[in-house]
């Protein structure tokens, strides 16, 4: 099936109406996987099918092109819904060079071995000429995963965004001028569900949008937005919407031997103030237990730190947590950070507490599952105060400060 939606832009994808399991839900009313042939001089494939329809993806892309003339193959994105029929192509189109941003590049070669592969990794606001069309190309890292990017055809004023802008609808009419239900709260829930944890890379992302002139956008899931295109961009404005950051409140706690827990500490509080975050640092050796807790109690997330002693946590650190469980602090967010030598587990020790406390703990597992983040971040581990170790404090206290706006 394909169908033309500009002079030259086909749409290639597939139509999927079952109930479709997908990221731990049951799409109840399906979804597409949208995919573009451009047939221009330079004829350009932006983005695949699910790995499940390769083999028919390419046999109904050759319906209009030998896939051995394709010159490029443009992947804004690795998940397996989007690039999933890409070794099936990349097998039928061997000159096609595989247009994506570094990382995507690095990631599509190991998933699907095509390291004998030319690809062009792109950056932001590169262009590519393919022969009677001009493609720019914008990095929205986290949108919503690392490697993302989104596609501007400059002279259809069109864009392919990807997983942004998508809703999941087995949507047979395609446009959404042609919609013969209600789509907007669907459009609305795939925010919330997909986008909405990335927030402020939302906003990152619209920023980049603000110079482009858009009369369509292509997503990879649901409705081609060719009807008032602009008002689904108004959407995201207010849908992304941060607080005023300058009301959050980030509270670090920390005891120390040496004096390292003390500069993780600074270092976090100095990744959180770069995000317009206000902190409260506290050394337990100079501070009320109860006091602190209260501070806690009226502010929007915790770090909580301690050096590591004979395998366990330093100074007043356990009076405090066993404190926060005891009161009770509601459920925000939380992590653990600390300093040590040759073992490290004070941090395991905290994380526990504060899940016993019903906080909502930040760490590996909750940043994958929100932002897709693979670096370990927290619980955070600084060796001694290596550079390095406090590097990846600054990191992660922008981080934390990202999940409160």
């Amino acid at each position: 099936m394909s169908i033309q939606i500009k002079d030259k832009i086909f749409w290639v994808g597939k139509i999927d109406d079952r109930k479709v399991p997908f990221h731990r839900l049951i799409l109840e009313r399906g979804t597409t996987y949208n995919s573009y042939l451009l047939m221009t001089e330079k004829p350009t494939v932006i983005d695949t099918v699910d790995i499940e329809f390769g083999r028919e993806y390419v046999e109904n892309l050759r319906k209009l092109i030998d896939p051995a003339q394709l010159e490029y193959i443009v992947i804004n994105h690795v998940e397996p819904d989007h690039a999933g029929a890409l070794p099936a192509l990349a097998a039928a189109a061997k000159k096609a060079k595989i247009v994506t941003t570094e990382l995507g590049g690095r990631l599509l070669k190991d998933m699907f071995r095509l390291h004998h592969r030319e690809f062009i990794l792109v950056k932001d606001g590169d262009s590519l000429d393919i022969g009677g069309k001009t493609l720019r190309f914008f990095e929205t890292p986290f949108l919503h995963t690392e490697e993302t990017m989104i596609t501007y055809s400059v002279e259809d004023r069109t864009l392919f965004p990807c997983d942004i802008f998508s809703t999941h609808i087995a949507a047979g009419e395609l446009y959404n001028d042609l919609a013969e239900e209600e789509y907007v709260e669907d459009f609305k829930l795939y925010y919330k569900l997909i986008m909405s944890p990335h927030r402020p890379y939302v906003e990152n992302m619209l920023d980049k949008l603000k110079g482009l002139s858009i009369d369509v956008i292509a997503p990879a899931h649901g409705y081609i937005l060719r009807e008032d295109a602009g008002s689904f961009i108004r959407l995201y404005q207010e849908m992304s919407k941060a607080g005023n950051a300058q009301d959050k409140k980030v509270t670090i706690v920390f005891s120390t031997m040496t004096g390292n827990t003390g500069k993780a500490a600074q270092k976090l509080a100095e990744g959180i103030e770069e995000k317009g975050i206000s902190t409260s640092v506290f050394n337990l050796k100079n501070a009320d237990v109860a006091e602190v807790a209260e501070v806690i109690r009226a502010s929007d997330g915790v770090l909580i730190g301690s050096s590591t002693k004979y395998a366990d946590m330093v100074g007043k650190i356990e009076e405090l947590l066993g404190l926060l469980k005891e009161k009770g602090v509601g459920s925000k967010l939380a992590a653990a950070f600390g300093s040590y030598g040759w073992s490290g587990e004070a941090v395991t020790h905290i994380e526990r507490y504060l899940c016993d406390a019903g906080l909502k703990v930040v760490n590996q597992n909750f940043l994958i599952e929100t932002l897709g983040v693979d670096q370990p971040l927290f619980p955070l581990r600084v060796k001694f105060d290596r550079e390095e170790g406090l590097n990846t404090a600054l990191k992660a206290g922008g981080v934390f400060a990202e999940l409160l706006k």
